[in-house]
C-alpha cells in the first residue's frame, strides 16, 4: 500500500511544478485556453491522488478498524470517509 502513497506524492509534486508554470503563465497574459488545459491537468493530478490516497486508507487503517471490534472507532473512521466524500463531491 506504500506504493499508493509514493505515486500519490509524485502526482502532488507534479500539480505543484504544474502550478508554478500556470501563475507564470497568468502573470505572463499567455492565452487563456493554454492556461485552462494547465488547469486540467492539475486537476486530474490531485483527484488520481485523492484515489489513491482513499484506497490506501480503505485497505489499511480502515480495515484495521473493522477487525479491531471497536464500535467507536469503526463509526468515526466511517464518519470520516463520509466527510471527505462529501468535499470531494462538492
Amino acid at each position: 500500500m506504500e506504493n499508493k502513497r509514493q505515486k500519490s506524492l509524485i502526482n502532488f509534486k507534479k500539480a505543484q511544478s504544474l502550478l508554478k508554470r500556470i501563475i507564470s503563465m497568468v502573470e505572463n497574459g499567455e492565452y487563456c485556453i493554454d492556461i485552462m488545459q494547465q488547469n486540467l491537468a492539475v486537476i486530474g493530478l490531485l483527484r488520481s491522488s485523492h484515489q489513491m490516497l482513499m484506497e490506501n486508507h480503505l485497505n489499511t487503517c480502515f480495515k484495521k478498524a473493522l477487525v479491531s471490534k471497536n464500535k467507536s472507532k469503526q463509526q468515526e473512521m466511517t464518519q470520516e470517509i463520509l466527510t471527505v466524500s462529501k468535499l470531494f463531491n462538492k
